[in-house]
């Protein structure tokens, strides 16, 4: 379940600015969903490959450069759905209560 749920967690680290995955793994962790760099990226690079996410680069101030991720639009759909969802869910969870 929390595999399934990394994925949504990460396209919401982005949904407002285009993150550095140095970034989106502090966010993470913030948020106590302890990610390593190895789950981190080939999840991005899936993302990009679905159309789901964008990159570019920018020189770093200290170091090489830097690959920043932005959502696309189908992103942002997708983004979108998977919050439906999600509330969906919650809401079927609350009622076992």
């Amino acid at each position: 379940m929390r595999k399934g749920l990394l994925g949504y967690a990460v396209l919401l680290c982005i949904k407002n600015k285009e993150a550095y995955a140095a970034t989106i793994l502090a966010n993470l962790k913030k948020a106590d969903l302890l990610v390593v760099e190895g789950t981190l990226y080939p999840l991005l690079n899936r993302f990009k490959r679905e159309g789901l996410l964008d990159y570019k680069w920018e020189e770093s101030p200290s170091g090489p450069p830097r690959k920043y991720y932005a959502l696309t639009d189908l992103g942002m759909s997708t983004l979108e759905s998977l919050e439906d969802t999600w509330k969906g869910l919650c809401q079927s969870i609350k009622k076992l209560n």
